[in-house]
């Protein structure tokens, strides 16, 4: 869950903001995906399958909050200005 304690968030920020400044702002999934994948591969050691467990876990985690947080109201706004695809 991306909920961590303020504290904790103070001590990374800085981090995350100057690497998402270093990301193109046009056709970024390449770059962004490179970030993720080192990151990963960075958070690896010790190799054991809880480790690639607790990993995968976060990032699909971290996929569905955007997609509950961002996506669905997006396009739930999307289906009332448009018109629902469902009856």
């Amino acid at each position: 869950m991306p909920y961590i304690k303020q504290e904790e968030r103070a001590r990374l920020d800085a981090a995350i903001d100057a690497l998402a400044a270093a990301l193109p702002r046009e056709k970024f999934a390449g770059p962004l995906n490179y970030v993720v994948s080192r990151l990963c591969a960075a958070l690896l050691e010790p190799r054991s399958y809880a480790r690639m467990n607790e990993l995968v876990g976060a990032l699909e985690c971290a996929k569905l909050e955007l997609y509950r947080r961002v996506a669905a109201p997006y396009e739930d706004a999307k289906a009332l200005e448009n018109g629902d695809v469902y009856p």
